[in-house]
């Protein structure tokens, strides 16, 4: 016995349908967020932003936002 195989989309576009009416379209967004592998390069991204930190003046403000001063 062969069962036919069903084209991806069409097993996507079923779950997608069979979840929403069972969860709602928030929730589901919510499920399927979880499989996105995101985009861009999170280290380059970080050492744009990040690069000229130095380890002090990361404490100064974590010191400053806690209301305490670095010693």
């Amino acid at each position: 016995m062969t069962i036919p195989a069903i084209p991806l989309q069409e097993i996507t576009n079923q779950a997608l349908h069979i979840l929403a009416k069972e969860m709602g379209a928030a929730n589901t967004m919510r499920f399927l967020g979880q499989f996105s592998t995101g985009t861009g390069n999170y280290t380059e991204e970080r050492e744009y932003l990040f690069g000229q930190l130095t380890l002090d003046d990361v404490l100064a403000e974590i010191g400053e936002k806690s209301g305490k001063t670095q010693a």
